[in-house]
C-alpha cells in the first residue's frame, strides 16, 4: 500500500532544513521507507521554496519511483511547508532530557526519536543506532509516563538522560554529516520564492488581525463575571465514570488519571466492567470489590460511602462514551468514512488501558511509522499538505481488530 510523502523540519546543527519522508509503506510483498536524497546523501533544503524548486525540476532522487510521487511536483509550496507533527527539533533533546518524564516531554521525545531511527536506518548510520541502544528508555518512549515511574522508571529517565547528555552529539553529527543541500533551478526557485513570500505576508497580516480580537475578547471577558459551572460529586473526587460500547455489548467502569497517567477500576492489567450503570453501583457499595488500583486513588472511599447509603448517582459525560462499535467498518472504507470524534475518543481508550496495564503494543501500531497510525494520524490530525492514503486498507483493518480484540481481552465482566 501506498503511503504519504511527508514534508518534514529537521533542527540540526546547522541550521532547520527541510526534506520530505516517506513512511512505511508495503509494495511487492516487500516494507519501504525513504527520504529524498540520493545514494549517500540526505537531501536538507534551508526553506520549502527551494525544497519547491527541487522536486519541481529534478527527476532523479531515490523518492522517484514511490508510488505516490507523481504528486508531489504539482504540490504548492504550502503544500509542502512541515506542519508541526512533523517538526524535529534535534539539537534541542538535551533540554528535553533535562526536563522532567511527563507526557508532553516524553511525546515530544518519542516523536524525534522515532524520526532519528528512521534516518539510522535508512541512511545506514550504525552511529546512531548505538547510541539509541545504549539505554532501555529509547525503546519505551511510546509508553508515556508509566515505564518512567517508580523507582525502575526513575532509574530509566537518569539513564536515558545521562545517555543523551554524554552521547546525543554523536546523533547529530552523524544525520548532520549525510545531508547535503544540491543545487535548485533559478527560475524554479524564483517562482517558488514568490509563493513563500505570499504565504509569509498572510500569515504574518493574519496573526496581526487574531492579536487585535484576542486583545477585544479580553477586554469583553474583564467586563463579565463568569460563574464557573459546578464540578459535581464525580468533577470533586476526579474520577469519571466510563461507558464502552463495543459490537453487540455496552459496560461501564470507572477512570482516573493520578500524575496524567490512567488508572481503571480494576487490578493486574484486567478492567472491572458492568452492564449497566446501576449494576456498578451495586458492586461497589456491595463491598466485593475487594483490591483494586482505584483503591489507592486519596477520595475512593467517598465514593463507596455514596453507594452503600444509596445517594451515587453514575452518569456518563459525553467525552467519556467510547464506541468502538463499526469503526472497523469505517477504517475499511477509508479516511472519508470515519468520524474522527468517534476515533479520536476509541484511540484514547486503547491507549488509556493499554498504558495502564503496561502494554507497549498499542503505542507501537498507532506509530505513524505503521500503517494504521498512518491512516490515524490522518485522520485525526487533517493537513492539506498531506496525500490521501489509498486503498485497500485491509491491513489496517487486521491492525485494528487485533488492538480491539486485546482490549476486549482485558475486560473483567460481572
Amino acid at each position: 500500500m501506498a503511503q504519504d510523502i511527508v514534508p518534514i523540519e529537521l533542527g540540526l546543527p546547522q541550521g532547520d532544513v527541510v526534506t520530505l519522508w516517506a513512511p512505511r509503506w508495503r509494495e511487492e510483498g516487500e516494507d519501504w521507507e525513504a527520504f529524498l536524497g540520493d545514494e549517500d546523501d540526505l537531501y536538507g533544503f534551508p526553506d520549502a521554496a527551494h525544497l519547491a524548486a527541487f522536486v519541481r525540476t529534478v527527476d532523479e532522487h531515490d523518492l522517484a519511483d514511490h508510488p505516490a510521487w507523481p504528486v508531489v511536483p504539482k504540490l504548492t509550496v504550502e503544500e509542502l511547508l512541515p506542519d508541526e507533527e512533523h517538526q524535529y527539533d534535534l539539537v534541542g533533546v538535551p533540554e528535553l532530557a533535562a526536563q522532567d518524564p511527563d507526557t508532553w516531554t516524553l511525546d515530544e521525545l518519542a516523536g524525534i526519536v522515532a524520526i532519528v531511527r528512521s534516518l539510522a536506518d535508512v541512511c545506514e548510520l550504525d552511529a546512531v543506532n548505538d547510541v539509541l541502544g545504549a539505554a532501555e528508555g529509547f525503546d519505551l518512549l511510546d509508553q508515556g509516563t508509566l515505564a518512567f515511574t517508580g523507582r525502575d522508571g526513575e532509574r530509566r529517565w537518569t539513564e536515558l538522560a545521562e545517555t543523551i547528555v554524554e552521547r546525543w552529539d554523536e546523533v547529530l553529527d552523524a544525520i548532520d554529516e549525510v545531508v547535503a543541500t544540491p543545487d535548485v533551478d533559478e527560475p524554479a526557485l524564483a517562482v517558488a520564492t514568490e509563493e513563500l513570500e505570499k504565504l509569509q505576508a498572510e500569515a504574518e497580516e493574519a496573526d496581526d488581525d487574531s492579536s487585535e480580537e484576542e486583545e477585544a475578547d479580553a477586554d469583553a471577558d474583564s467586563d463579565e463575571d463568569v460563574e464557573p459551572a459546578p464540578l459535581g460529586f464525580w468533577g470533586e473526587v476526579g474520577i469519571d465514570p466510563v461507558k464502552i460500547i463495543t459490537d453487540g455489548s455496552e459496560y461501564y467502569t470507572l477512570r482516573c488519571y493520578l500524575d496524567d497517567a490512567p488508572v481503571f477500576l480494576g487490578k493486574e492489567g484486567k478492567v472491572d466492567v458492568f452492564p449497566s450503570a446501576r449494576a456498578l453501583g451495586r458492586y461497589i457499595a456491595s463491598g466485593e470489590i475487594g483490591d483494586n488500583d482505584l483503591a489507592e486513588v486519596s477520595t475512593w472511599e467517598e465514593v463507596v460511602t455514596k453507594a452503600t447509603d444509596g445517594s451515587l448517582e453514575i452518569e456518563v459525560e459525553e467525552d467519556n462514551t467510547y464506541v468502538l462499535q463499526g469503526l472497523g467498518e469505517d477504517i475499511e472504507e477509508g479516511p472519508n468514512a470515519i468520524d474522527p470524534t468517534q476515533l479520536d475518543l476509541a484511540v484514547e481508550l486503547l491507549t488509556d488501558t493499554a498504558e495502564w496495564a503496561g502494554d507497549d503494543s498499542v503505542g507501537e501500531a498507532l506509530s505513524e511509522s505503521e500503517s494504521l497510525g498512518w491512516l490515524i494520524s490522518f485522520v485525526l490530525r487533517p493537513d492539506p499538505t498531506r496525500l490521501v492514503p489509498s486503498a485497500p486498507f485491509d491491513a489496517e483493518v487486521e491492525a485494528w481488530q487485533k488492538l480491539v480484540n486485546a482490549f476486549e481481552d482485558r475486560l473483567e465482566t460481572h
